[in-house]
């Protein structure tokens, strides 16, 4: 009886990680909090977990706040709404310190634009969109290092009232007065104006196309609910007749999706709960309905498709409403039934199951996009998507737009449509996991990336003769973890001088000639040890270089070194930095090393001294010179709820080295008493909580099949 149990189990285990169900809802989405940390501008907070990223855009007139997409700019209107909606996804279903820590690094930004004129914009949309590099060094991209600033007193309705609610809800999380009152004043402001007339640099990227009376009814509804005035109540509801209609009907407009041009899908979702009045829940229905039933269409394997642009951003938005709306108790219970079947689907898919049989979560699952349309994780240093071939960096947790209306993909760094991320797309997400998932089980911290060398000479003899050498340098900066300037940047050619102190002539008969230098240098010949002594080539301004273009991303030097004409005594070859140079080509040689200052960047000295900073270690803290702050750690911080860590090989219960199914069954064995031999309690609990069952298997069946990536 036990062994045919076992056998249904094991088989069922294989099915279930090969069908998708039982989707690790939690690491989805503690990967996808963590997707957030990746598009933090400004100073970046202590808690940052993100090795590649640094301070960045530290000229901007309100520093902090989130980078939109793949791109630069603070759009205040979107970045509001993702605050909006992770705190309504915390305020129905909890939250853990991840993602509180995110939120109120917006909603600090959001109080830090508000005042007398309200920032809603920072950076050009169309300036940006021009250059392709790392955010790190975009000031050198802009004028005078200074990005434009947008703001305006009066005229911003939807985007003052859009802040307002995510500040309300931010009071309602976290008791803080200053939220409270910042809203207050911003939804006064937008409720008295009702006009987005000064709401123009977005135009193009995040036009207000629905206007402001829904936003500022959102943004009454949750003052609402964090004062228990019922005056914001009795506003929000007299809204409703001013709502815009579903075209030529008298019907509130239902079909498209709660986003960040349009709450009052959300709004009247809420209305229904704090209410009960029959004519918001009819609303809701049809609303619900109306996706249940595919919306736009349905691609073959389900997804309820809206848009070309963030098809899975839609799709997962809508679930979050079906899920908020279908655990309300005073929900119809059989659609209640309909719309929860409906939104599990649409998670599932953005997991896996769907026509490619892969995630649309970038480090999730199995086939996971590899190449995002985001200028930073590319870590391009010559302005251009092509180069490198591949990303340098992951972009955990993050959703891209996804698939067309026939389900077809295509994983390209040019596909903006289908393959860019935003921060408004994984909001509905992240709401819809803290349903799903258990926000408590701990935070994502990623393995420290394999980094490429991050500076280096590239160099080649252009001449040499019995008296000379010249030789042409390239100094690259293709920093990336993070990307980022250096002051005193320069290099060393090792020369040994045994030669020309043998004929009795010294260094300072040595003249030293420039035939091109593309940065202001100074270059001096210096003694290191004994007869080696080195050309110091140092850049009078290093910043000059840095990865943003072709030519800027490498400086090149020209420079020869002679003794005195009537010689011939020069002997190159004995020299440590000539060795592996060629006369054709620039080659790539450790042997000149480069420099921030003193500070050894790249390379290995004659007596064997290398860069104390290994390619594959951690990020430390930049050398004294350098123009940007340390990048974020990567250990968790100290108020993280990440579980101990995890014993070496979980999963591999029978210790032969690999994980698959046969642990899988080791694990069922053990769950129904059946006492395997071989094995190993400590590697079982794949899930960390401090038990071993069913669901350890299950988890190693899923990352037998790829659909994970790691336990706990």
């Amino acid at each position: 009886m036990l062994k045919n149990k076992l056998i249904f189990i094991t088989i069922m285990l294989v099915f279930i990680a090969l069908s998708g169900f039982g989707q690790n809802y939690s690491d989805a989405l503690a990967k996808a909090i963590y997707f957030y940390e990746c598009q933090q501008a400004g100073p970046l907070p202590s808690w940052n977990r993100v090795e590649w990223r640094g301070d960045a855009t530290m000229q901007d007139g309100v520093l902090g706040g989130l980078y939109d997409a793949g791109d630069h700019v603070k759009f205040n209107l979107p970045m509001a709404y993702t605050a909006t909606q992770l705190a309504w996804g915390a305020y129905e279903y909890g939250s853990n310190t991840e993602l509180n820590n995110n939120i109120k690094f917006i909603l600090d930004y959001l109080v830090a634009c508000s005042g007398g004129s309200y920032v809603y914009q920072v950076g050009s949309g169309s300036n940006d969109h021009a250059w392709w590099g790392p955010v790190e060094v975009i000031h050198k991209e802009t004028q005078a290092g200074n990005r434009p600033i947008y703001s305006a007193s009066s005229g911003l309705s939807a985007v003052m009232a859009q802040s307002a609610a995510a500040l309300a809800l931010g009071n309602i999380l976290f008791g803080n007065s200053t939220y409270l009152s910042t809203a207050q004043s911003l939804y006064n402001k937008a409720n008295s104006d009702r006009s987005d007339g000064s709401y123009s640099a977005a135009n193009g990227y995040y036009d207000s196309w629905s206007g402001p009376i829904d936003e500022i009814m959102w943004a009454a509804i949750w003052l609402y609910v964090a004062t228990n005035n019922s005056s914001y109540l009795a506003n929000a509801e007299s809204l409703v007749s001013k709502l815009n209609r579903q075209g030529q009907s008298t019907d509130i407009e239902y079909k498209w999706g709660h986003c960040w041009d349009d709450s009052h899908y959300g709004a009247m979702v809420m209305l229904a709960k704090l209410t009960g009045k029959q004519e918001y829940i009819d609303f809701v229905h049809m609303h619900l309905d109306w996706w249940a039933s595919g919306a736009n269409g349905t691609t073959p394997k389900g997804l309820a498709w809206l848009d070309t642009w963030g098809s899975l951003r839609y799709a997962s938005t809508a679930a979050f409403l079906a899920f908020v709306y279908s655990d309300w108790n005073g929900a119809d219970s059989g659609k209640a039934s309909t719309y929860l079947t409906w939104a599990k689907k649409q998670i599932d898919y953005c997991l896996g199951n769907n026509e490619r049989n892969g995630s649309y979560v970038i480090g999730y699952g199995t086939n996971a996009p590899q190449h995002p349309h985001h200028r930073t994780a590319h870590g391009s240093w010559a302005d251009s998507q092509s180069v490198p071939a591949n990303h340098r960096h992951i972009l955990y947790g993050a959703l891209v737009g996804g698939p067309n209306q026939s389900g077809g993909y295509t994983d390209s760094i040019g596909d903006y449509q289908s393959n860019e991320v935003a921060c408004d797309y994984n909001a509905g997400f992240v709401s819809c996991l803290l349903k799903l998932g258990n926000s408590s089980s701990g935070a994502f911290n990623p393995p420290a990336e394999t980094r490429d060398d991050e500076f280096f000479v590239e160099a080649k003899i252009n001449a040499q003769g019995n008296n000379f050498i010249e030789i042409k340098a390239l100094c690259n900066n293709r920093s990336g973890w993070p990307a980022r300037l250096i002051k005193n940047l320069g290099f060393r050619y090792f020369m040994d001088l045994s030669e020309i102190f043998n004929a009795g002539y010294g260094v300072n008969d040595l003249t030293i000639r420039t035939n091109y230098v593309e940065f202001p240098a100074t270059i001096t010949i210096n003694q290191y040890s004994g007869d080696i002594y080195y050309l110091n080539v140092v850049f009078n301004d290093g910043t000059s270089i840095y990865p943003g273009g072709q030519s800027e991303f490498a400086g090149e030097v020209q420079v020869r070194v002679s003794a005195p004409n009537d010689t011939s005594f020069w002997d190159s070859s004995n020299d440590y930095s000539y060795s592996g140079l060629s006369t054709s080509s620039e080659v790539k040689t450790a042997r000149i090393p480069v420099y921030d200052g003193n500070s050894l960047l790249f390379g290995t000295e004659p007596n064997g001294g290398t860069a104390t900073t290994a390619p594959t270690s951690a990020p430390t803290t930049p050398p004294t010179n350098t123009t940007v702050p340390t990048s974020a750690p990567t250990a968790p911080p100290a108020n993280t709820t990440a579980p101990t860590s995890p014993p070496a090989n979980l999963g591999d219960v029978n210790n032969n080295g690999v994980i698959d199914i046969v642990d899988a069954l080791l694990i069922a064995q053990y769950y129904v008493d059946l006492n395997p031999s071989n094995f190993d309690v400590s590697r079982a609990d794949t899930n960390c909580n401090g038990s071993v069952d069913i669901v350890d298997a299950l988890l190693i069946a899923q990352y037998y099949v790829n659909l994970i990536s790691q336990f706990c």
